[in-house]
């Protein structure tokens, strides 16, 4: 489509930053891709870009997998209401301080970052869990939800990206699979595991920020609020571990078992989006008769709880819904392709590989999506792989890495979205903190891949 197709992001991005709405940003964003489409066709009326902004949802919607992920991210609200009212959070918090466990603000961080990593599997379930699991020892350590948040968001998808035994290392295989080159997919793929500086240079500046417990930058002024205001969590009354941790054990637990049903008994080639809002149903129907049991509600007041916890997360699923409305309408103006074409072939060898780490940050903040950066980026650098014998790991790694970049900035990320409901905190708080963080990560990245580069081309 040609440079116009960059203005939907941008307008996005400057309405979020002027007026602080995001879901005005996404909307009016969704109406101007659709009527840059409808300008370009030669039967098209710009005055039906509503409609056509309206259909694109529907289609959203009728995708399978985004229904899914719209519907775990309504259900994990009655999961969060049920642990909370239940007295579960309260009770664990003690448990955690009482035992040790969490005994300061090191041991808090120290605690979410595994979590983190352990649950490796799928993103959006390492976010939720580690999430949820961390909140009320924030709370009661006197450390924002920002930091949390940040935590959570940029462990999460480092850690899946260099571990690869998920959704994310299939996706890439397959992605992979359909061209010859001298390495298998696997071999290119595990290669690209220490080469993929952006993962490696987040996950040290997270593990910074807890063992040395400093935060800098907005952050900083984020828990300089904190800490003169009551922030002591707001639930109910302690009563037993087992009301939260049963039925996070359950989601986490069952997790990997749809992983491998849903992938015939291959956990990487399981469906993510399946087997999270299944483990998310059951967590939810775990707690339901916890308490059931228990005798701590009636069914009538479980029910009223429930709604009432999705209801909460109504507008953060909506910010969501319209993030994958932006990036499909995106799809079709053009836009990666466009921001991709800043990576010629007539580029001194020594700069593509950094540039194309900075083509995959730039594609995946303006389009809110990293896996759709990884589908456009790889069909592109494999030829260059190809053509100039670059070391095609280092080439996967800018891929990927700039794509986790991207996403870690952008305010219309689907990741960002599903963070800030982990962690409770308010969208632009979660991205004006991380900002920094992922900006020094990245600008390390960029360096150590074109030092790389002259190494290794």
């Amino acid at each position: 489509m040609g440079w116009y197709s960059i203005i939907p992001p941008l307008i996005a991005i400057a309405i979020v930053f002027w007026k602080k709405e995001v879901i005005m940003a996404l909307l009016f964003a969704v109406l101007s891709a659709e009527a840059l489409l409808l300008f370009g066709a030669a039967d098209g009326s710009v005055w039906l870009s509503p409609i056509n902004s309206v259909e694109r949802v529907i289609e959203i919607i009728n995708s399978p997998g985004n229904s899914r992920i719209l519907l775990f991210s309504v259900l994990i609200g009655a999961l969060l209401a049920y642990i909370r009212d239940s007295g579960g959070v309260a009770a664990t918090v003690n448990f955690l301080v009482n035992r040790g466990i969490a005994k300061g603000r090191k041991q808090v961080g120290s605690l979410t970052f595994f979590t983190g990593v352990a649950v490796f599997i799928e993103s959006n379930l390492s976010v939720l869990t580690s999430g949820i699991l961390a909140r009320g020892l924030f709370d009661k350590f006197k450390m924002s939800r920002a930091r949390l948040a940040y935590i959570i968001d940029s462990t999460c998808a480092p850690i899946c990206i260099l571990i690869l035994l998920n959704g994310w290392g299939a996706f890439v295989l397959g992605l992979l699979s359909n061209y010859e080159l001298s390495m298998s997919p696997a071999e290119i793929l595990w290669g690209s595991v220490p080469l993929n500086f952006y993962a490696l240079f987040t996950l040290g500046i997270v593990l910074y920020t807890i063992l040395a417990d400093k935060v800098h930058g907005p952050m900083k002024e984020e828990e300089a609020v904190l800490s003169s205001t009551d922030t002591e969590l707001q639930t109910a009354p302690a009563t037993k571990v087992r009301f939260m941790l049963v039925p996070l054990l359950v989601m986490v637990g069952t997790m990997p078992l749809f992983m491998l049903w849903t992938g015939d008994g291959v956990l990487s080639q399981g469906s993510g989006s399946k087997s999270v809002l299944y483990a998310t149903m059951l967590g939810c129907i775990a707690a339901y008769l916890l308490l059931l049991v228990h005798r701590r509600f009636t069914h009538q007041e479980l029910v009223k709880t429930g709604f009432k916890g999705m209801g909460e997360l109504l507008p953060l699923v909506t910010i969501l819904l319209l993030s994958l409305t932006l990036g499909a309408s995106l799809k079709a103006l053009g836009t990666g392709v466009f921001v991709a074409s800043i990576v010629g072939e007539y580029l001194p060898l020594v700069l593509i590989v950094p540039l194309l780490f900075l083509a995959g940050a730039v594609m995946s903040f303006t389009t809110g999506t990293s896996w759709g950066t990884f589908a456009i980026l790889v069909p592109i650098g494999v030829p260059l792989i190809q053509t100039f014998g670059l070391p095609p790991q280092l080439v996967l790694a800018a891929i990927l890495g700039g794509g986790i970049f991207g996403d870690h900035c952008s305010p219309i990320s689907d990741s960002t979205a599903v963070s800030s409901i982990a962690a409770g905190c308010d969208l632009l708080t979660h991205v004006k903190t991380q900002l920094p963080y992922a900006l020094v990560a990245g600008g390390l990245s960029l360096v150590a891949f074109t030092i790389a580069s002259a190494v290794m081309i």
